[in-house]
């Protein structure tokens, strides 16, 4: 609101000193971040009272850790937290006709809706389950049609390819003869199903080198084949944080460090000068989803003020499925999707951890009647932690000494930085 107020009134021809301000992505993004800590810190204990005043606290089930019975009736829900705060930085510094922002708030709210309606299943219906799991993919599904089909259809959404056009030059000028002599490169803007893949040369890759079929099937084939991967990057990456928002701090923490480095990329590839320099894709608009990401940065570390050990709120479903669906949808925006499992890699090493350990129990309950584990506890994070000792053999069994929560945490954080380093390494590595 800010910012298109600032147009207005620059549009009015008044001038006075900060308004040519409003024009720098980087003025903008420290703006939103700053907004959207602040909102957090301020608003979040007035949540959290009234969460306390609800008795809205989370029920605990007994997994024979030891630390996990204490954070019984700790406030949950505080997910809400986040969403206030990163809309707030948004609709104050973002300029909201831009696609790209658009599609973020959608996410956002839907997200946020979706993880709302579990955490209020769990708490008021007092199901420990929450929402079925079929219904909970079905909405991530949902979103991810509605920005893939956005991405398809959207006259905005495009990308600036470098395009080979036939060069003609006077050969005479007494019998005004042209002939083609060579090629130029121009810049052409386009509808494109590129993405960015890492360790090659031109880091690009075209979904429709996977279309079985050319000429206009293969033209729907091609999109159909991007609007499924982007549905796949969605899901994936919001089931991802649901599964790491175990312990004080870990979710919001490692997401921080996400959001970090999508904002950075967010700017280069939006930059002309900036992606032609580095030779990554240039998407025109798109720096203004750097504003997006410093605003969910921000809203991020403000909550992680009232979340850091000992937790006096939990972001619940509320946070966890919002902050993966910002991830996700901001990575498909950005062509970014392909870097996921590297950027991501907490999260995807945690949702990993999680299904390898189902299909082994299960392969191997049914070969020895008796369920085998590679982990002693999945998510990954629990793995660490004090607890009983699962029964049946363990491949992997529980480190000894146990580790403390908090320090588990922070190691995970480090890994995270270490893995958005790497990943921004990657656009000079080819």
């Amino acid at each position: 609101m800010i910012y298109h107020l600032f147009q207005y009134l620059e549009s009015l021809g008044l001038d006075f000193p900060g308004l040519g301000l409003i024009n720098y992505l980087t003025f903008r993004a420290m703006m939103a971040a700053v907004t959207a800590v602040l909102v957090a810190m301020l608003v979040g204990k007035r949540i959290i009272r009234l969460l306390q005043r609800k008795q809205i606290g989370e029920t605990v089930r007994d997994l024979g850790l030891a630390d996990q019975l204490q954070k019984k009736g700790t406030p949950t829900m505080g997910g809400v937290i986040i969403i206030l705060s990163i809309l707030s930085g948004v609709l104050l510094w973002c300029d909201l006709t831009n696609i790209y922002i658009i599609l973020l708030i959608i996410s956002t709210l839907w997200c946020g809706a979706l993880g709302f309606a579990d955490d209020y299943i769990k708490v008021f219906k007092h199901k420990k389950e929450g929402m079925s799991e079929k219904g909970k993919l079905l909405g991530q599904i949902v979103l991810g049609l509605i920005v893939g089909l956005a991405v398809w259809w959207s006259p905005n959404i495009v990308v600036r390819e470098k395009v080979a056009v036939p060069e003609t030059v006077e050969r005479s000028l007494e019998n005004d003869i042209t002939v083609t002599s060579g090629q130029y490169v121009q810049d052409d803007v386009v509808k494109s199903t590129k993405t960015t893949i890492p360790f090659v040369k031109n880091h690009e890759f075209d979904y429709r080198w996977l279309s079985p079929v050319k000429g206009v099937w293969g033209w729907y084939a091609k999109w159909a084949i991007y609007v499924l991967m982007i549905v796949l990057v969605i899901t994936a990456c919001s089931n991802g944080t649901n599964l790491t928002d175990g312990l004080d701090g870990l979710a919001a923490g490692t997401s921080a460090i996400v959001g970090v480095v999508l904002g950075i990329i967010a700017w280069l590839g939006g930059n002309l000068i900036d992606s032609d320099f580095l030779n990554i894709m240039y998407i025109p608009g798109s720096g203004e989803m750097a504003i997006f990401m410093s605003a969910f940065v921000g809203a991020l570390i403000g909550f992680l003020w009232y979340n850091s050990f000992p937790a006096q709120v939990f972001m619940g479903d509320t946070g966890s499925l919002t902050i993966g669906g910002i991830i996700g949808v901001s990575a498909v925006l950005m062509r970014k999707e392909l870097l996921i499992p590297l950027l991501c890699g907490v999260f995807f090493a945690e949702s990993l951890s999680v299904l390898l350990q189902r299909i082994w129990f299960k392969i191997t309950k049914k070969r020895y009647g008796q369920g085998h584990r590679i982990w002693s506890m999945t998510p990954l994070h629990h793995h660490y932690q004090d607890k009983k000792a699962p029964e049946g053999p363990v491949f992997f069994p529980k480190p000894v000494p146990a580790q403390h929560e908090a320090k588990i945490t922070v190691r995970f954080w480090i890994v995270g930085i270490i893995l958005a380093v790497s990943t921004l390494a990657l656009l000079k590595i080819r």
